[in-house]
């Protein structure tokens, strides 16, 4: 039997159709009836057609929002009513299914305005972009799971799927040596897997679907060759569940055996070593959620795959916290984009293990991701993350030597993430904006000089033991800052988390600065300094928060400074957070 042939009936065998029994016997009723509940107020909803003067604002005013939020939830309303139908399995929401699929067709492109050069979309230039793949795998599952019903409603239906699947995915991704292909970061894994989706229910010609998987096997080999030894994901949680767990689909669907090489365990571990809890995860760089949200559906069939017990209870802590098995479609209007119609399918394929599988929420004392240079501790009822690094990481923000605190696993000091992605968050004047600055992340601003981009801005790790870590972060600053050594360390005790800042600096012309994000002025009163060395003060800066730093963390932010009385070129500060 050729490869192309056991990969084709594996994907059968993991994930049986819409007409088939599983779907109404093995699904508890509750689930079900959260989607079909769901699906319902799609019922005979028009479909949007896509507006164009909407499309060119991004290259207009900056603005991607406005026509993200319109095309997502258009591509919820299909999701959603797919899931209906398969889970009801009666025909009744098949009508607007079809409907949906014809509307989708007659898109120009599939993708969004950030990701294209012209303000309007051209039929003749289809780019493989994230989202474009990511619509093609929704609308190939959809072919997949109902192609009887769409066969009986027309013969044609499926072939004009194929066609369009062709055209706008299969085709230049084959042909175009995109940048992607060898990218260490969540481009790569993310459209390959959606990719492979379109590859595996749509490629008609071998010969093309050979040379497809010969480049997606070579391109997930090149993600997972950028990633350091440690796993670690420097775009943070917020990319991980579309970077890590999309490279897991991936081998899910080629039907790999589990892994011996560390380095995978390592890159799916990620996921629990960065979780604080009440479902916070450690927030740095481009984050648009602090909370596990995006995770839900694929850490447990990556933990399963992995037979990583920690993982495995995780998956299943997460499920129950987010009502799983009550009310799955609630996570519908959370889940970031819109719902991985695959991911969650094959999700529900493992239900049973799931419900069988004792759910923990992970609590790990010490992690220390040595190549990433990020520490983590746990100790009593505080929650200390730290990172290294340096100023060129992927979704960079100039933030070495930062850390974050949590007391009761909810956030004290936090990092502020990043607000709504505009033009110019990915353009020449990105550090512009404020929460890319050093200046508004927990560190010192030094001569009045914050951190400067770029990878050669970088920490270098002095010691490090079970929660304690001492990082040189002058290297971080440019020379303006007159700053021959920065040792900063973050030690972590059950009294609570010490800070010594041990400085030289050439001349000091201006007093150190020490800056720490809350949502509180009161997060003060947790910090414990010597007044006759320190001065502090506390700023309002909730006017800088928009819709989502406000989704991220409620109305208020505030920066604690701390300045220095002294302005001794040769010091040393210590301060606590209890």
């Amino acid at each position: 039997m050729n490869m192309l042939l056991t990969i084709a009936l594996a994907i059968t065998s993991l994930l049986p159709k819409a007409s088939d029994a599983f779907w109404r016997d093995s699904i508890p009723a509750e689930m079900r009836q959260s989607y079909i509940g769901y699906g319902e107020q799609y019922a005979a909803k028009p479909w949007t057609v896509l507006p164009w003067t909407v499309f060119a604002e991004n290259k207009i005013s900056g603005n991607r929002v406005n026509y993200e939020n319109i095309c997502f939830e258009k591509r919820r309303q299909l999701a959603a009513l797919v899931m209906a139908e398969i889970m009801e399995g009666k025909g009744r929401f098949l009508n607007d299914i079809i409907d949906g699929l014809g509307s989708f067709c007659e898109e120009t492109w599939w993708g969004i305005p950030a990701h294209y050069n012209k303000r309007i979309p051209w039929p003749e230039q289809q780019e493989v972009d994230l989202f474009n793949a990511e619509t093609a795998s929704l609308i190939a599952w959809t072919r997949y799971m109902l192609e009887s019903q769409l066969d009986q409603f027309s013969p044609d239906f499926c072939q004009r799927i194929d066609r369009e699947i062709e055209r706008r995915i299969l085709k230049p991704a084959i042909e175009k040596n995109y940048w992607w292909k060898t990218a260490g970061m969540n481009w790569n894994p993310w459209i390959c897997s959606n990719w492979l989706t379109c590859v595996l229910i749509c490629e008609k010609d071998e010969a093309r679907k050979a040379e497809a998987i010969r480049q997606i096997r070579q391109a997930t080999q090149a993600f997972i060759d950028a990633y350091p030894e440690d796993g670690g994901c420097d775009e943070g949680p917020g990319y991980w569940d579309r970077a890590a767990a999309s490279m897991f689909e991936i081998f899910n669907l080629l039907n790999h055996q589990q892994p011996t090489i560390n380095k995978i365990q390592n890159m799916a571990a990620y996921a629990y070593k960065t979780y604080i809890g009440h479902d916070y995860c450690v927030c740095f760089a481009d984050a648009h959620e602090n909370k596990a949200v995006q995770q839900v559906n694929i850490v447990y069939p990556f933990g399963l795959w992995l037979n990583d017990k920690t993982m495995r209870e995780f998956g299943a802590y997460l499920g129950r916290q987010k009502q799983v098995l009550t009310n799955p479609a609630a996570l519908y209007d959370k889940s970031g984009n819109f719902p991985t119609l695959g991911r969650e399918l094959f999700f529900l394929r493992h239900i049973q293990e799931f419900m069988a599988e004792q759910p923990r929420e992970p609590q790990l004392k010490d992690v220390w991701m040595a190549d990433l240079q990020i520490m983590t501790a746990r100790r009593g009822n505080l929650y200390v993350a730290m990172k290294g690094g340096h100023n060129g990481e992927s979704h960079n923000h100039n933030d070495v030597g930062s850390f974050i605190v949590y007391c009761n696993d909810e956030p004290l000091f936090i990092d502020p993430a990043v607000g709504e992605y505009t033009a110019k968050t990915f353009g020449k004047d990105r550090y512009d904006i404020w929460t890319m600055q050093s200046q508004y992340h927990n560190l010192p601003q030094i001569n009045g000089t914050d951190q400067k981009d770029g990878k050669s801005y970088a920490a270098k790790v002095v010691s490090h033991k079970n929660g304690q870590l001492t990082l040189d972060i002058a290297g971080a600053y440019p020379k303006e800052a007159e700053v021959k050594s920065w040792r900063r360390t973050v030690s972590a005790q059950t009294t609570g988390i010490t800070i010594t800042e041990d400085y030289e600096l050439n001349i000091c012309n201006q007093p150190v600065r020490l800056m720490l994000m809350a949502l509180s002025p009161d997060a003060i009163d947790h910090l414990h300094f010597d007044k006759h060395q320190l001065d502090a003060s506390v700023e309002d800066i909730s006017d800088r928060l928009d819709p989502v730093l406000q989704k991220m963390w409620g109305q208020k932010m505030y920066r604690i400074v701390l300045t220095a009385k002294s302005t001794k070129q040769k010091n040393q500060i210590k301060y606590m957070i209890k």
